[in-house]
């Protein structure tokens, strides 16, 4: 148990998207909401809803990753805790640590059990003592031949295809599929040097490699008083390169392995001895819907909105208050009868282009849609200039409705709404999607984009709606009619 916590003001140790989302429920709450920024995002949309806003440096994202700079920010403004969002800092055991021999409340799990939990080959151990069903792998790789030798043993044993993964990976990172033994030689070690660029720790593990099965996590919320409880499953599978681009909420799942699957994560949460906000991620086999425990992820999840917008809880606002030593009391959260949810990632990319990003470029005309189960949390507006220094989410759009049909009928209008002129988007990416059959029927798992690349077919042909809303801007802009003489 800890002791309760006075907190008044919050800095929100992040940008863009995630940094406005947090400020706005630290104002709902009634507290002061402070801004970290570098200098390339001097004129950022989350700056401009603090209550405060702190220069950190000159960037690019060197600032947001340092500790010292951050802890020196909020003493300047006078903080009391520190919320660290999703990216950057948010798995790092060490902010945590900092925070807590600052004298900061930091809003998520404490330090040890962040370290514990980053490293998979550990979390994995911890669930399995729980009775968490785990995929078949093997402990860190030796570095070396012996690494290579023992590496190859696993191999025999298990059969390939394998999963290579960095030990302390995150977020779709340093992960290779192995499909034989020369792939294997070849790939430790350049997997061992992404994995120490990206982790600043080069240890490697095998697993056994699950075909095809779908990406299940189920969100957790614990408190200092010994509470854990969920809240639901997420259905994340539809992946490009193990990074999430579409989240649907609850998964489809038969209500006793639906329920199964959450009590497992429930478990495995209080056996870690989990605090805050938490995501236990599974992998579920399509056909058998047996599951096996994969990773525990210790923050913020970029896809939380599609569990807040069905149960109607702020997740971000429970972190507060569990981070101020307050009991959990969401005994009225509803379970049944929820509906669909349905979250995208509108980002400013070309999916045609391998998704290349369209940084540099200015969003010329931004209509957002509305109506009825539709939320917007974003940094998207007429005027934006699409970061080279940063990733390129313009906006994530989460819809709802009363079931499957509903739901992916209501994004199909929703993304039709959604006008956007300047860079190439994700939006007709989605709505090929919507468009597809076995989408249209709730069928599909992690090998979706690679087994129906027939959604990468659409037509690229302009609507007269974007060419009239170009030609507005620009007699705005210009305030002469280019066309009229």
């Amino acid at each position: 148990m800890t002791k309760k916590r006075d907190i008044k003001k919050i800095l929100v140790a992040n940008r863009g998207e995630i940094a406005l989302r947090i400020i706005r429920t630290v104002k709902e709450l009634g507290l002061a909401a402070v801004a970290v920024y570098e200098k390339p995002d001097s004129n950022a949309l989350f700056i401009r809803f603090a209550d405060q806003a702190v220069l950190i440096g000159e960037g690019p994202r060197k600032d947001y990753l340092d500790i010292e700079r951050i802890l020196w920010a909020a003493r300047v403004c006078g903080a009391d805790a520190i919320h660290p969002g999703y990216g950057f800092l948010s798995e790092n055991p060490d902010f945590p640590e900092a925070c807590e021999k600052a004298g900061l409340v930091f809003i998520g799990p404490p330090s040890d059990v962040m370290r514990t939990l980053g490293d998979k080959v550990v979390a994995r151990r911890i669930m399995e003592e729980a009775g968490l069903p785990s995929i078949p792998g093997m402990d860190d790789i030796p570095p070396g031949e012996e690494g290579l030798k023992d590496a190859m043993a696993f191999a025999s044993s298990q059969g390939y295809p394998l999963m290579l993964k960095a030990s302390s990976g995150g977020g779709g990172r340093g992960i290779r599929k192995i499909s034989n033994d020369k792939e294997l030689a070849a790939q430790i070690p350049s997997a061992r040097a992404e994995a120490k660029s990206a982790f600043n720790d080069d240890r490697l593990y095998l697993e056994k490699c699950i075909t095809s099965p779908r990406h299940v996590e189920v969100q957790v919320l614990a408190d200092h008083h010994g509470t854990v409880m969920h809240l639901g499953s997420r259905d994340c599978s539809i992946q490009r390169r193990h990074q999430k681009l579409l989240e649907i909420a609850p998964a489809d799942l038969p209500p006793d392995v639906h329920e199964q699957i959450c009590q497992a994560a429930v478990v495995g949460a209080q056996k870690a001895g989990y605090r805050n906000a938490g995501t236990v991620e599974f992998l579920v086999d399509s056909r058998t819907n047996e599951f096996w425990f994969m990773e525990m992820n210790t923050r913020l999840q970029v896809e939380h909105t599609v569990t807040e917008v069905l149960t109607g809880v702020d997740i971000v606002r429970e972190q507060i208050n569990i981070a101020g030593g307050a009991p959990l009391d969401l005994s009225n959260v509803p379970y049944d009868n929820l509906g669909k949810a349905i979250q995208v990632r509108i980002n400013a990319e070309d999916p045609k282009n391998n998704f290349m990003p369209e940084g540099g470029k200015v969003v010329e005309v931004y209509q957002s849609p509305g109506g009825p189960g539709i939320r917007l949390d974003g940094m998207g507006y007429q005027g934006y200039r699409v970061p080279t220094e940063y990733d390129s989410l313009l906006v994530k759009m989460t819809v709802r409705g009363y079931n499957w049909e509903q739901a992916v009928q209501r994004l199909r209008r929703a993304l039709n709404d959604f006008l956007v002129v300047g860079p190439k988007t994700t939006i007709p990416f989605y709505l090929s999607i919507c468009e597809e059959p076995d989408f249209k029927r709730g069928v599909f798992d992690t090998s979706y984009l690679e087994t129906h690349p027939e959604i990468f077919d659409y037509p690229e042909r302009e609507r007269e709606i974007a060419k009239l809303s170009r030609l507005i801007a620009e007699i705005h802009a210009k305030k002469i009619n280019p066309y009229a003489y």
